[in-house]
């Protein structure tokens, strides 16, 4: 009797969890599409977006806006990138709450901007943070590309 119980709380948990492995990101990875992205215009910078891949909050992908303007989603596993002229944009996603930060672009320079989860009240929060360069490169070389293709 306990046996079949058991089969069954295996299935339960297989089926629960089949919908947040499929909602992680497919596609190229950063390592295998890089080289082939356009050239950056001489007046413009380029953010990176990633969100490394976790089961934590994984059912949470908010859209990702740039001064209110919906440019991407946030991802488990992704990453995608948006050319801008030098400037400073806001950059946000919102779940329960709006989480925001400001970037500073350079013409010709690269910014890294990753998501990581909060704990929320009802839902989780998905808070963008700027990261090192370095870091960066280093955190987005297996996320999977999730922009537009036609880029």
């Amino acid at each position: 009797m306990f046996g079949n119980m058991r089969n069954w709380v295996r299935a339960a948990f297989i089926c629960a969890a089949l919908p947040l492995v499929a909602a992680c990101a497919g596609g190229p990875t950063f390592s295998e599409m890089h080289a082939s992205e356009p050239t950056l215009a001489a007046d413009s910078g380029r953010i990176y977006f990633y969100r490394e891949s976790t089961m934590m909050g994984a059912a949470l992908q908010p859209s990702v806006k740039i001064d209110g303007t919906a440019v991407g989603d946030a991802v488990p596993g992704g990453y995608f990138y948006v050319d801008r002229p030098a400037g400073t944009y806001k950059v946000s996603t919102t779940t329960e709450k709006e989480e925001d930060i400001d970037v500073k672009l350079a013409a010709g320079q690269i910014r890294y901007v990753r998501f990581d989860i909060g704990m929320g009240v009802f839902v989780g929060h998905v808070i963008p943070s700027i990261i090192d360069p370095d870091q960066g490169a280093n955190d987005i070389k297996d996320c999977h590309y999730t922009g537009d293709t036609k880029k």
